[in-house]
């Protein structure tokens, strides 16, 4: 909780040192205390310095902020529709002035935490409760408080528990569960940070004590995006610069990138590799699967351990080792990663429900990418081999527009039947998303439904399958939303639907 509170004055002082002020009619208020600092209209109380952001703001968000106790506002532009005597800062990048005031305001608070932060084009939420997992068995026997995640899965920081709308929230909203996080006593903070939030400066002026390089693939590639891959990567990179102690996945493509970022970077005092490749630091090897775990060696300069997952998917190994190097970087007893691991579970993350009768399979997973299809396709295959393969899916509207081609050709290519449906539409009709994939899914001529009701979908293909079926749901796992237009609608869980439909499976 900020009880330290800084004078208007010495905002305006700290964005004209950094190069952002263009003008400011602050002199009035000046000497005031901002005791708040809020981008969301709905959010504000009295004393806030409210910002102005966002392709959606409207000037009556402003009116309204002051109404309820706003007394100041950054913008990049100047709104007349407001009283000539109320202060307004202008700046001329609103995304990094939000960085140095969400850093003034809440007093450096991430320098309270130890920070670990995970980027990846998959991957990210499942390492990162893998960290949570085995950080709270550690400080659960020290007799403190569960650690904070941020995801984009949910966040936790003590105070909020709460679904994600962004993987990696805004400066402000990240800022505060900071706080919120060093005002319960939490020591460890995990987080996923994705290449938007690296590209617009959700995270910049922070240095995160541990970050991990998990992969890269083709994702987020569009004009409202990022224009290419090498925008992306570059955008990934940036996390490089940012860590005490860098972790690298010798297993991915651009490995190399990676370590040349970390190693050119100012901050970094520790470069550490992981995967199966001989030469990594912490090489995992002897590689086991069953049908209630996979088990696989480590072996770096400090031990030689076999450890344990009991989360399907051979490509949780690569996430296990990339938590295993962090905590490596940490000093996290040995015993604690074991046990943290063995406990692991990320909500929905290849979860998997069977019918009591007919003995058919389905698992829900959030996969909702090229690579992260490709990998759930090829697990698939090896775990349940000679098996039919059906898939409900859908993609975004108005983002990563490369996935529809992407996972509409690999459904074509490996599933038996496609069942098209709704995934976060938002402000794009849903049926023009579904027709773009189809197209590609027909390419291959493998059978397809388009059905918008994503319910009606999920119900269709689980009623269609039988005993040596595995009906895979991704994109959605357990969230409990749909993105419609602006709005987030409620809805029912991918998981929960599965488990009613199965009572009589």
């Amino acid at each position: 909780m900020v009880t330290n509170f800084h004078k208007l004055d010495e905002y305006i002082k700290l964005l004209e040192q950094e190069g952002l002020l263009k003008e400011s009619s602050a002199e009035s208020g000046a000497d005031r205390d901002v005791r708040y600092i809020s981008f969301d209209s709905q959010d504000v109380q009295y004393g806030t310095l409210f910002v102005c952001k966002g392709a959606h703001f409207k000037a009556e968000y402003l009116a309204g902020a002051l109404e309820k106790g706003a007394f100041a506002y950054v913008s990049e532009n100047r709104y007349d529709n407001v009283p000539e005597d109320v202060p307004f800062i202008l700046v001329n990048d609103v995304r990094k002035a939000m960085v140095i005031i969400a850093n003034t305001y809440y007093n450096d608070v991430w320098k309270d935490l130890t920070v670990i932060g995970i980027t990846g084009t998959k991957g990210k939420s499942s390492t990162t409760y893998f960290m949570k997992y085995i950080l709270d068995d550690w400080m659960k026997a020290e007799g403190k408080p569960e650690t904070a995640v941020i995801s984009g899965i949910d966040n936790y920081d003590g105070i909020i528990k709460e679904e994600s709308h962004l993987t990696t929230p805004e400066t402000m909203d990240l800022y505060r569960h900071f706080d919120n996080a060093v005002t319960s006593d939490i020591e460890f903070a995990s987080m996923e940070v994705s290449s938007q939030a690296l590209k617009y400066d959700r995270v910049s002026g922070m240095t995160f004590d541990v970050g991990c390089f998990l992969n890269i693939g083709t994702d987020h590639i569009s004009d409202i995006e990022h224009p290419d891959f090498e925008d992306y990567l570059a955008s990934k990179l940036i996390l490089m610069g940012q860590c005490r102690n860098v972790c690298v996945n010798l297993d991915c493509d651009n490995s190399e990138d990676a370590l040349a970022a970390a190693k050119a970077s100012k901050v970094a005092e520790r470069v550490i590799t992981f995967g199966t490749k001989e030469g990594a630091d912490i090489f995992g090897y002897d590689i086991k699967t069953s049908d209630d775990d996979i088990t696989f060696k480590v072996k770096c300069d400090s031990f030689d351990e076999k450890f344990m997952i009991t989360m399907h998917g051979l490509f949780n190994v690569e996430n296990a080792l990339a938590a295993i190097a962090m905590c490596y970087c940490l000093n996290v007893p040995l015993d604690y990663i074991k046990s943290g691991l063995k406990k692991a579970r990320v909500s929905g993350r290849m979860e998997i429900f069977r019918g009591a009768k007919t003995g058919m399979t389905v698992i829900v997973d959030y996969a909702h990418n090229q690579m992260s299809f490709q990998y759930l396709f090829d697990s698939i295959h090896k775990e349940f081999p000679g098996s039919r393969v059906t898939i409900v899916f859908g993609c975004p509207g108005k983002k990563a527009l490369g996935r529809r081609r992407e996972l509409g050709s690999l459904a074509g290519e490996y599933a038996d039947k496609v069942y098209i449906t709704e995934e976060d539409a938002g402000e794009e009709p849903i049926a023009k998303i579904s027709k773009e994939i189809s197209e590609y899914v027909a390419s291959y001529g493998t059978d397809f439904d388009i059905i918008d009701d994503r319910v009606e979908a999920i119900t269709k293909a689980v009623n269609e399958a039988d005993g040596n079926t595995v009906v895979l749901i991704t994109g959605k796992g357990r969230e409990t939303r749909q993105k419609r237009g602006t709005q987030y609608i409620d809805t029912p869980s991918d998981v929960e639907i599965v488990e009613k439909l199965l009572e009589d499976k």
